[in-house]
């Protein structure tokens, strides 16, 4: 993520609870996703997980962003 979307992330997670639940989900779900990738044999029900935690975080990161991009649309940046 950049530093300006880091920045407004910080700012506006306080007053916006959906802004911080995406955060953190997005963090846990990085975690997951990372632990699973490092194996160096993954079952099939690893695998379908791994791809069920990749598509998870993608859908929030796509909803982060376009919070975010209001919020800077907002701030006339």
């Amino acid at each position: 993520m950049e530093q300006r979307e880091l920045l407004l992330l910080e700012k506006y997670a306080a007053v916006n609870p959906e802004l911080k639940e995406l955060w953190e989900d997005h963090i846990l779900y990085e975690k997951q996703v990372e632990k699973l990738e490092a194996k160096v044999y993954r079952t099939p029900t690893e695998e379908q997980t791994l791809k069920q935690l990749k598509k998870q975080k993608l859908e929030g990161k796509t909803r982060l962003h376009a919070i975010l991009d209001g919020y800077n649309e907002q701030e006339g940046n």
